[in-house]
């Protein structure tokens, strides 16, 4: 199937061949993200109005959407700029119909003194007076069937109306055609969940409150729709990764033996899995693809480092890429002293690197003289050939692209891809961001590493707080403060690095205070880093730029200022540059007052646990999938009708579902299979039929 199926031409026609959309309402409906009849169908209602007829308004919780029989009685039209009222009576009370800026004609055509109508809107109490504000409906009692008694209610933008919404969505739903069914079987009837066209029509016409819920079957069904197609396009991305040839990369084990000789502790389980894993990958003759992901302090770097040694054990080379220059030579410095031990080349390669030194690097490199490289993005740059390069390392992933990933993967003929995260990121959110990886799990401390004591304290106790810092600096500790901005701003009132640093130094004294944040310049960053690692400085202020991987073993003590503003993971991966070394290590957590009630039931959760998983879950409930890896680059799909946070368990489905269709159906022909493609064009995943029709 080369291009769009002719059953769904319709729903990817013009907005126009609607009823009720001009050019200019199709321009406002751009607003909500509506370009074509498949867009209306798959914005649904987000709440429904109740208008099930009630005999007198007597009795109903003001104010609320009623429907009622009145009698009309007297019309008293304004004086001045006030509103026109129809005093109305039911069986038990009488209130008035107010309207402003209307026309008395016309309102003693529409209901005449003495008439019996029926009225439905929103009423609501007035200096003790019940009043029923330009209501939505006033019929003759015959035409009462013209009143729905669930009324949906969808989200709008300038100049789109419930009324018009209501009509185009019908023209939509005319629309759709009879599909097949793509849902496995058993998994629909376990469900209860209707066809896809019953579905859109239960959503779009709710019958109770309980149909605008996300566990109302129709709307799971259809965000399980939503789900299946990313999972699917995540699985023919996967095998299509793993097809570019992989190849199989066994080692001895002798150098991964050399190291942990040499090592003061024994790995912990989960490390020693996590490399068994890999290396069952990496023989495999398929591509690795898979994410390691380990809490603060978890111990990845060893990890990273025992499959770099697989890869030169096989007789082949790993690179290791990390975001910015101060991570990736920190890197190449944890890796230095077991490389030694191993008796194997690790070099750096920066963008810092000019002219004769990098070229003997990449001279070096493509001899196969190197063993492992590490570096910034400048390790996939055209001029960089590697002699047989076999695993490649992206550290932080969610600062790269599935782009740059492949683009790495390239330079060696089917090389292994591993992914590292420090970041614990709930399962429901790594099944959406990663669904094309397996995962690995650091869920363990490596022995040594010490609690972080942390605990809050108010702005108000500044003074106090700078002077323990004093005592304790004095001692020799070194700290870390970190603020949430870089600068002054007059938009923002927020203590800013530039100000704390400048506040800090006048009083404790002009060599003793370092600053680092995300606008200097490269080099002025790793100067500031390095004094501090030298304990030429004894308080480094920074902003969050050293939320990732700064490792400074006798740093052990953390101020986050306006801890409050911060997102729960960030507060953890922050907390987390700390208790690297021997001395007991304290996190601070200053807050502005007054504190929320949410404010504090997120840092108090933070003091109560060190478990990244767990507060990643609650940051999760807390904050939402967008907000909780950053939305501008979180790499989180936008779904329509899913929801991360409330149906995590429909992905597992739908991941599991869709690995197993595929490994049934390759190529998607069965009767099943050539629904699902169809469901690919419905969805938008065009990407995924490219992957089939090259693939």
């Amino acid at each position: 199937m080369t291009g769009r199926p002719e059953v769904l031409f319709p729903l990817f026609g013009k907005l126009e061949a609607l009823p009720g959309i001009g050019k200019k309402t199709a321009k406002h409906l751009e607003q909500l993200n509506v370009h074509v009849p498949r867009d209306m169908l798959f914005l649904l209602p987000h709440a429904m109005i109740d208008r099930t007829p009630r005999a007198t308004i007597q009795g109903a919780p003001l104010p609320a959407t009623v429907t009622v029989e009145v009698t009309v009685g007297r019309h008293t039209p304004p004086r001045g700029r006030g509103a026109y009222r129809v005093q109305v009576l039911d069986e038990e009370t009488s209130f008035d119909l107010i309207f402003f800026h209307a026309r008395g004609d016309y309102l003693e055509r529409i209901l005449p003194t003495g008439s019996r109508r029926i009225v439905s809107g929103r009423v609501e109490q007035y200096d003790g007076h019940a009043q029923m504000p330009h209501p939505d409906y006033a019929l003759p009692p015959e035409q009462a069937d013209d009143i729905p008694r669930y009324e949906p209610v969808y989200p709008l933008t300038a100049g789109v109306t419930q009324k018009l919404m209501a009509k185009a969505v019908g023209g939509a739903l005319e629309k759709a055609p009879h599909l097949a069914e793509w849902i496995d079987p058993q998994q629909r009837s376990a469900a209860s969940w209707p066809g896809w066209r019953e579905a859109l029509t239960a959503a779009h016409h709710p019958e109770n409150t309980g149909a605008v819920q996300p566990r109302d079957p129709a709307r799971e069904r259809l965000a399980y729709d939503e789900l299946l197609a990313h999972q699917l396009t995540m699985a023919l991305a996967r095998a299509r990764e793993r097809k570019a040839s992989g190849r199989s990369s066994t080692g001895k084990g002798h150098l991964r033996q050399k190291v942990l000789e040499a090592l003061p502790y024994k790995p912990t389980g989960a490390q020693s899995r996590a490399v068994s894993e890999i290396a069952a990958d990496m023989a495999g003759a398929e591509r690795m693809v898979r994410l390691l992901q380990g809490d603060v302090g978890a111990g990845k770097t060893l990890v990273a480092f025992m499959a770099l040694l697989i890869a030169v054990e096989a007789g082949g080379q790993g690179v290791m890429m990390a975001p910015t220059e101060i991570l990736a030579r920190q890197h190449m410095e944890g890796l230095a002293s077991l490389a030694e031990s191993a008796g194997v080349r690790v070099e750096i390669l920066t963008g810092r690197d000019k002219s004769a030194p990098r070229q003997a690097k990449l001279a070096a490199l493509a001899s196969g003289e190197i063993d492992i490289l590490v570096g910034t993005h400048a390790v996939f740059q055209e001029s960089v050939v590697y002699h047989d390069l076999r695993l490649a390392i992206v550290d932080e992933q969610h600062r790269f692209g599935v782009k740059q990933r492949m683009e790495l993967g390239r330079k060696g003929r089917g090389a292994d891809m591993l992914v590292m995260t420090a970041t614990p990121i709930p399962r429901s959110l790594s099944l959406a961001q990663y669904g094309d990886m397996d995962i690995s799990v650091l869920d363990e401390k490596p022995p040594g590493r010490k609690p972080v004591k942390t605990t809050l304290a108010s702005a108000a106790r500044m003074d106090e707080i700078i002077n323990h810092l004093d005592r304790a600096t004095a001692g020799g500790r070194q700290a870390y403060w970190v603020c949430p901005l870089v600068e002054e701003s007059e938009s923002v009132d927020l203590p800013s690095a530039e100000e704390r640093f400048r506040a800090l130094r006048a009083r404790l004294g002009e060599g003793r205070v370092g600053l680092v944040h995300g606008q200097m310049a490269a080099e002025e960053k790793d100067a500031a880093v390095s004094a501090f690692q030298r304990g030429e400085t004894d308080i480094l202020v920074a902003t969050t730029v050293i939320e990732v991987g700064v490792n400074i073993p006798n740093a052990s003590i953390m101020v986050i200022e306006q801890a409050e503003i911060f997102g729960l993971a960030q507060l953890h991966q922050l907390r987390g540059r700390v208790g690297r070394g021997s001395a007991e290590s304290t996190c601070l957590m200053v807050y502005q007052p007054p504190l929320s009630e949410s404010g504090l039931r997120r840092l108090s959760l933070l003091r109560d646990t060190e478990d990244g998983f767990r507060i990643a879950e609650a940051d999760l409930e807390m904050r939402g999938a967008g907000d909780l890896i950053g939305t501008a680059q979180s790499g989180l799909p936008r779904f329509r009708i899913a929801d991360l946070e409330l149906q995590p368990d429909l992905l597992r489905i739908a991941q599991s579902d869709a690995r197993t269709l595929l490994l049934r159906d390759p190529e998607l022909t069965s009767d099943r299979g050539r629904a699902a493609r169809i469901l690919l064009w419905l969805m938008g995943q065009d990407e995924a039929i490219r992957l089939m029709s090259v693939g």
